[in-house]
């Protein structure tokens, strides 16, 4: 055989393969998790005076300094975490990279690491790639909630890390404080880490509120918190995120991230500073438009006939589509770009376990409201298919 092992243990994206699809059949693409909007004014303009100004050449491999500086006034005051620019600050390549890089840091060959399913789909080859074994315990419908009995089993002697999404990527969960706190105590008592992926953590509803698990007694120091621009400021190609983590977990995660992308993009790191110096009121405005496609798109889905799971967080929502006589995830998924002319993903992509999710799909509703309702009319034919 030519491949290595590990790239025959997992399959492509199926998110990036719907948008692919999706593009061919000129579908709108409720699929891929990106907004259809420019990012904000002054993030743009700050990128071009970057340009500009010189910022051409490689940054330090772990991000600018002025980046590095706004990221940990940022920590401070949104998730209460202090931390050192100097030397618990590690800037990537996206959230991806970032989850990645700090994967290959902590785990070795023969470790086991945590996953709560559905995840990102990303995070089982991630865990794959490091020589892990993922052990997955199931977030169950219609209100996602983990048994703390079957968490509890999930870990072990050989457990190194439990990697959390909150907000969750595609339920659109927010794990409450009280649940963290059981995470974190079994963190303590099997010696274990906690990954956490943050990057939804502006995108809220409901006066929910997002709580960083290393704010959390005695998990400081045992967590890598990791976040990013893509999503709070519609930049989801700049590909900037950082992780925050103990100097000594930073160090691992810098060598990691050295020779795995050398650096994220110099001018785009200054816009990215910039972006953090945005008013409140930008993420006021920010979570009063989700709130309103949240809105719009719950009652098209409903409309057209579907189960819509109502997300407490992030841009996505999950639906059961049993009611239309599809039994398999995929060939729904396919039908409706080839047919209907809208593009989702299907529900197994966020599964290790398939059969909870044969008749599920996710949408995005990070798009123009009329774009929305263009897919509503469309979605509506299912009823008359």
């Amino acid at each position: 055989m030519v491949l290595a092992k590990r790239a025959t243990l997992f399959e492509e994206s199926v998110i990036r393969g719907m948008t692919r699809l999706c593009n061919q059949y000129k579908a709108i693409n409720l699929a891929q998790g990106f907004p259809d909007w420019n990012p904000p004014r002054e993030v743009l303009e700050a990128a071009k005076r970057a340009l500009d100004g010189g910022y051409n050449q490689y940054a330090i491999t772990w991000g600018s300094p002025n980046f590095r500086k706004a990221i940990a006034r940022k920590m401070k005051n949104v998730n209460g975490i202090e931390c050192d620019p100097e030397e618990e600050i590690t800037v990537t390549c996206g959230a991806t990279e970032a989850m990645m890089a700090a994967m290959l840091a902590v785990i070795d060959a023969g470790d086991e690491a945590v996953i709560f399913e559905p995840f990102y789909e990303n995070y089982g080859p991630d865990v794959i790639i490091s020589g892990a074994v993922p052990v997955y315990v199931a977030l169950r419908f219609p209100d996602f909630r983990f048994d703390r009995d079957e968490l509890r089993a999930a870990f072990s002697p050989r457990t190194k890390a439990i990697i959390l999404n909150t907000p969750n990527n595609p339920t659109g969960k927010v794990f409450t404080e009280d649940e963290l706190a059981f995470i974190a105590g079994l963190c303590q008592e099997f010696g274990v880490l906690a990954i956490t992926d943050e990057i939804y953590e502006h995108i809220l509803y409901g006066g929910r509120r997002h709580i960083s698990i290393a704010t959390l007694p005695g998990m400081r120091d045992r967590t890598i918190t990791i976040c990013g621009h893509s999503k709070t400021y519609s930049i989801t190609g700049w590909r900037l995120a950082y992780a925050v983590a103990a100097p000594a977990i930073t160090a691992g995660i810098r060598k990691i991230h050295d020779f795995l992308t050398v650096g994220a993009p110099a001018p785009l790191q200054e816009a990215g500073a910039a972006a953090l110096e945005l008013p409140a009121s930008y993420y006021q405005e920010l979570h009063e438009k989700y709130e309103g496609k949240r809105r719009l798109l719950l009652g098209l889905l409903r409309e057209a006939g579907f189960e819509a799971y109502d997300p407490e967080a992030a841009y996505y929502i999950m639906t059961d589509f049993s009611g239309f006589g599809f039994t398999d995830d995929t060939e729904f998924a396919h039908y409706l770009v080839k047919e209907i002319g809208v593009a989702a993903v299907p529900g197994t992509s966020f599964f290790h376990h398939k059969e909870l999710a044969r008749t599920k799909i996710r949408f995005n509703f990070a798009k123009h409201d009329d774009v929305l309702r263009e897919a509503g009319a469309r979605l509506r034919k299912l009823r008359r298919a």
